[in-house]
């Protein structure tokens, strides 16, 4: 693992594959938290927990399944439809415009996508505040995925068949290690991008993931990053 690119090294990447949450938007802007609370709360309301109860249910569900959704689909029978609407009901303007990442991935020569295990409505309205979206040739979300979110390795291979993505000519942009299992398998460059100065304004001691033994690059500065391989 290193954590210095160099155009050299991506010169042949042109499929370019971003997650968002944390990824895309900054995980300082603290967005997801929003989120988190958001969930803690449906599933108080649907279980009739006290937040607490709720709040450890939300994440033994999310440890389990990969998703709190997948969780309350299996054992609930949650409609995911009204989940997503309802957890992603949150102040976007919480992150900040960043001019430098989009022409960043403008400039990026090929193909770039959103994948991620939101849904679609969330990533287009986090990319459009950042100013990005309209830099994206399409968003692979949760729907798309069958509700399997990733790290599942089916849920890789309908995003790859879907788009016709050469994997040898792919790199994959996430900030949890264990999402980058697979496509570091399939062949991608992949880069594990943390929080800045590697210190989180947000996250549980179960949310860590320190397993990185799949992650070719580190960046906490992904406009920088992006910038430095264009060449």
């Amino acid at each position: 693992m290193t954590e210095k690119p160099s155009p050299a090294a991506f010169a042949h990447v042109r499929e370019w594959v971003f997650d968002l949450d944390n990824t895309l938007y900054p995980h300082h802007s603290n967005l997801f938290s929003q989120i988190d609370v958001k969930m803690t709360g449906y599933v108080a309301e649907l279980l009739q927990l006290p937040r607490e109860e709720a709040r450890m249910v939300q994440k033994d569900f999310y440890q389990r399944y990969g998703t709190t959704l997948k969780g309350l689909i299996e054992n609930h029978n949650v409609d995911p439809d009204d989940f997503l609407e309802k957890v992603h009901d949150i102040d976007y303007s919480w992150i900040a415009p960043d001019p430098a990442l989009g022409e960043a991935i403008r400039s990026l020569p090929g193909r770039k996508f959103i994948f991620t295990n939101g849904d679609r409505g969330h990533a287009e309205r986090a990319a459009r505040q950042l100013g990005i979206l309209d830099h994206f040739d399409d968003i692979f979300d949760v729907v798309a995925a069958g509700l399997t979110p990733k790290p599942a390795a089916e849920t890789y291979d309908k995003f790859r068949a879907l788009h016709r993505v050469d994997c040898e000519r792919a790199a994959m942009f996430e900030d949890l290690a264990r999402n980058l299992v697979t496509p570091k398998a399939y062949g991608m460059r992949t880069v594990l991008v943390v929080p800045r100065n590697f210190e989180p304004t947000f996250s549980e001691i179960w949310e860590q993931d320190v397993d990185h033994d799949q992650v070719d690059y580190v960046t906490d500065d992904l406009a920088q990053f992006l910038t430095s391989i264009i060449g």
